[in-house]
């Protein structure tokens, strides 16, 4: 198994980072977030889930397997699980090896997370492997940009990369995931209007086993 060490300072800084932009995410993404999650079984995996983002999203009672292997994360996720009524089964290990049994889940929630996991491609055919036959990927990734964006992302890809701890700004997430072997993807690229430009290029679907 992979082991995820993390900065003791940036691994910190990002879990507070992610705290203080909590509303602002939910005005961003809230909506098309909950137009994704709006069927979720009772028991659902997350690759990922940070402080606990996608939480609000969730009905009371579900319960998350969480693959974090970020620690400095751990005690914002608990809290937010708390407060939505959410039972938390938290798993400390990466996206490329989550140790779930094979076919074992419905649904997979990935959001913004391939940008940052060292092998993309090898985190989405784990994803194939843990997912039951017909079970689905729900994701919302940013994405490599054309034009003005990817002359930003390029000039912008080394300092984005030391801050948030290994997220590539200029990856093709949409080639990953169509490369994986899924037997239908449903996708939709759009721009997301914030102060963060970088990752305003963008993908969200359903990637069915």
């Amino acid at each position: 198994m992979t082991v995820y060490q993390a900065n003791p300072v940036r691994g910190r800084l990002n879990s507070l980072t992610f705290r203080l932009l909590d509303r602002y995410a939910h005005h961003l993404l809230g909506d098309r977030k909950q137009a994704l999650f709006a069927d979720l079984p009772e028991t659902i995996a997350e690759l990922g889930p940070g402080t606990g983002a996608n939480f609000r999203y969730y009905r009371p009672g579900t319960r998350v397997i969480a693959i974090e292997p970020n620690p400095h994360m751990r005690s914002a996720l608990t809290a937010h699980a708390a407060a939505r009524g959410i039972a938390v089964d938290l798993r400390a290990r990466p996206a490329e090896d989550t140790g779930l049994p094979s076919a074992s889940v419905d649904v997979v929630v990935c959001t913004l997370v391939l940008c940052t996991v060292p092998d993309p491609l090898a985190a989405v055919r784990e994803t194939l492997r843990v997912l039951r036959p017909g079970g689905r990927l729900i994701f919302v990734e940013h994405v490599a940009g054309e034009g003005g964006y990817a002359r930003l992302q390029r000039g912008l890809a080394r300092p984005w990369r030391w801050f948030f701890e290994g997220c590539e700004v200029r990856r093709d997430t949409e080639h990953i995931l169509r490369d994986a072997g899924f037997t239908e993807i449903k996708l939709e690229r759009y721009t997301l209007k914030s102060v963060f430009g970088p990752i305003n290029p963008q993908i969200a679907g359903v990637a069915i086993r």
